[in-house]
């Protein structure tokens, strides 16, 4: 055991002293990093988003300036103020408010460029509702008549509590997950096979399993993996936790916090679950099959392909999650969800969209654990074997002899 500690550690030292494991830990960071100061430094100042208003009549000037669905601003009554300041940029434009002799309201917008979307609909909704108003004065109607007109038809809705931000935290949920492991296989998968192909043939190997027995130092190799992809997890968990305490406090986002709090709870609850355990399991199963892989090559120049097999696997398991995404109660998804290699897409899939107990899942997650096991024994047995034989076999030729191999 001592052994395949020492091995486990030279492995884990190796990588992660390397440049390529740093980047690929701070990337996630260093891009959420990038995309907040980018959007810091170019979203303009607070003023230019309000819109001076100036009118003659200063009672719709002053309903105007009220209303809190238009972004306004009451510091400018006069065109030229108002000029002044949107050619320094502190307001983003003004609008001029007129009544035609025919009792029509018009609004008129002078500014470097279009009204926001949100204030346009805003500020037609609003003179719709005035003009309405004025109509109904010039008309001299009844108050009963009036009462009338303003009857409006109602739309009710019986929902379920919270269906629309569940449904909402179930998509980011799993496309997280999803997108999660299949990065993290894709990454580690090929560095697995690759780092096993190096070693093939090499005279070293003789001279290591002299000293320690394949099973070892093949166990070793996949511990040493097993730890980076631990070290990984556990940077992205703190750094999270650092970022979801800063977020609320921050003037830029505690707006943005409050509104989506109770979304980002749920997801941060389906993923910190058996969810985890279940993405662990793959990446460490597909990280057996990538070793695999890798001592099946014949030429170390060959290295660079090990892990194609696996990365075409985990491209197929990944699409298939995909396609029944909207889908988890398909019976294709509930056979395959206990299957391993899909289980650990298939799973998560339909524990988010809770169609799957959890004595279920812990089934799908034994199954899963058994196979890594299985795969680690038996792959371990043919370990040494396989690194030592130089035959030009190729890949498939490797592939029958080392399920023959004893």
């Amino acid at each position: 055991m001592n052994k395949t500690w020492i091995v486990t550690s030279e492995t884990f030292l190796r990588q992660t002293k390397s440049w390529s494991f740093l980047m690929l830990i701070l990337m996630p960071f260093l891009f959420m990093g990038l995309t907040f100061g980018i959007t810091y430094v170019s979203a303009p100042n607070r003023g230019s988003h309000e819109i001076a208003v100036i009118s003659s009549n200063p009672t719709l000037r002053t309903a105007l300036l009220k209303t809190n669905q238009v972004t306004t601003t009451a510091h400018y009554a006069t065109i030229k103020a108002a000029q002044t300041a949107t050619y320094k940029n502190d307001i983003s434009g003004y609008l001029v408010l007129q009544q035609t002799a025919q009792h029509q309201l018009v609004a008129t917008f002078h500014g470097p460029s279009a009204l926001a979307s949100s204030n346009q609909a805003q500020l037609q909704r609003w003179l719709s509702r005035q003009q309405a108003l004025l109509n109904q004065q010039q008309a001299h109607l009844t108050t009963q008549q009036r009462r009338a007109l303003a009857l409006q038809p109602q739309l009710k809705q019986h929902l379920q509590k919270k269906t629309a931000a569940d449904k909402t935290a179930k998509t980011i949920s799993f496309y997280l997950l999803v997108f999660f492991v299949y990065l993290i296989l894709t990454t580690y998968s090929s560095i697995t096979a690759q780092e096993i192909a190096a070693e093939k043939g090499t005279k070293i190997m003789e001279v290591i399993f002299s000293s320690t027995t394949p099973r070892r130092y093949f166990n070793g190799k996949v511990y040493g993996v097993l730890l980076m992809i631990l070290t990984q997890l556990l940077v992205y968990l703190i750094g999270g936790a650092v970022i979801l305490q800063l977020v609320p406090h921050s003037p830029l986002l505690a707006t943005w916090w409050t509104q989506y709090a109770p979304i980002i709870t749920q997801v941060l609850h389906n993923l910190l679950s058996i969810n985890l355990i279940f993405a662990l399991a793959a990446v460490l199963l597909y990280t057996v099959v990538s070793a695999f892989c890798g001592a099946l090559v014949t030429r170390v120049e060959d290295a660079g392909k090990a892990s194609q097999p696996v990365i075409y696997l985990n491209l197929l398991t990944f699409f298939t999650a995909m396609a029944f995404q909207n889908n988890p109660t398909n019976p294709f998804v509930t056979i395959f969800s206990y299957v391993p290699f899909f289980s650990s897409y298939l799973m998560p899939l339909r524990l988010i969209n809770a169609t799957a107990t959890l004595p279920a899942a812990s089934l799908s997650l034994a199954l899963l654990l058994l196979t890594v096991i299985g795969s680690m024994w038996y792959i371990g047995k043919v370990y040494g074997g396989l690194m030592l034989q130089t035959d030009e076999l190729g890949f498939w030729g490797n592939l029958k002899r080392g399920l023959h191999l004893k």
